[in-house]
């Protein structure tokens, strides 16, 4: 989860380095580049997805973008790329969560009672049989005190693994129902044939869109203007969310399993006892079943 963090940190500031400017609009020249550019990118551009899929330079301009005609009702906008930035954000303070509660209510206390035992602080065998000595004391003089922090530790475990999939599932949202699976769609398009695909990507994230200014005219007539807008920040969000795709399905399956071991831990004693007598041959299976039985989890 740290590294999920970390990614979504540097991309905060990435997004903004895309090349070129984050948008770039062409028009018949009726309206100021600078005035254009700031409008379409503040009120959102739009494509027509019943135009997907069509011959580029024959039919469409661009995947999307062709004559609105009697289809305007399927006019998809787009201003997700305005929050991308904040949204990688909030999604990293999501995942920061969980780890900040275990370490506020963990506070160091396994590197406490464990200092000096393992790793190069130990000077001699008979030091280290000592440390073990007022360990094992100490495990037995707390024994069933330590309830809250199992249930602390199972609780940030269960939160990992619902932090990741309510995070799929936000994003899913964020993008207009087009992320889960945007993965397998992207692999499914690269391995068609050139001539017959269309890049999901594109159709998400599209690299050119439309945007429609009215002003008045000399008249006092309403008069619109169709422009096209070159998207350079898309080129760099396709990839941010096609890498967050593989990366959070793999968060999922990894979290799920630990999730999912931890709770036959704690509901199947002798899974427990398997694991201990795997784990500490030192111990005699008796002693180890002995241990089981005087211990709980919860």
């Amino acid at each position: 989860m740290r590294g999920t963090v970390w990614y979504c940190r540097p991309m905060r500031g990435t997004v903004c380095l895309s090349p070129g400017d984050p948008i770039n609009c062409i028009n018949d020249g009726a309206i100021p580049g600078h005035v254009i550019n700031t409008f379409c990118w503040i009120t959102s551009t739009f494509t027509l997805p019943h135009q997907q899929g069509k011959p580029v330079g024959t039919h469409v301009v661009h995947p999307g973008v062709g004559t609105i005609g009697d289809h305007e009702k399927e006019t998809r906008y787009h201003a997700y790329y305005q929050w991308v930035p904040f949204m990688l954000f909030f999604q990293g303070v999501l995942f920061y969560i969980p780890h900040w509660i275990w370490k506020n209510w963990e506070e160091g206390k396994i590197r406490m009672i464990s200092e000096g035992i393992r790793g190069a602080m130990i000077s001699s065998k008979d030091e280290r049989k000592d440390k073990q000595t007022r360990l094992v004391q100490y495990i037995i003089d707390t024994m069933h005190l330590h309830n809250m922090y199992a249930a602390g530790y199972f609780l940030c475990e269960a939160l990992n693994f619902v932090n990741v999939i309510g995070n799929i599932y936000f994003i899913d949202l964020f993008l207009g129902g087009a992320f889960m699976t945007y993965g397998t769609d992207v692999v499914r398009f690269s391995n068609m044939d050139q001539e017959n695909r269309t890049d999901p990507m594109v159709a998400i994230f599209p690299r050119l869109t439309k945007c429609t200014f009215y002003k008045f005219g000399a008249s006092g007539t309403i008069q619109h203007h169709d422009s096209l807008c070159v998207m350079a920040m898309n080129i760099l969000n396709e990839k941010i969310y096609i890498f967050l795709w593989f990366w959070l399905i793999v968060l999922a399956v990894m979290t799920g399993m630990a999730l999912l071991y931890s709770i036959i831990i704690v509901v199947l004693p002798s899974i427990r006892e398997l694991i201990l007598k795997r784990r500490f041959r030192f111990g005699t299976p008796s002693g180890v079943s002995s241990l089981v039985d005087k211990t709980q989890v919860v």
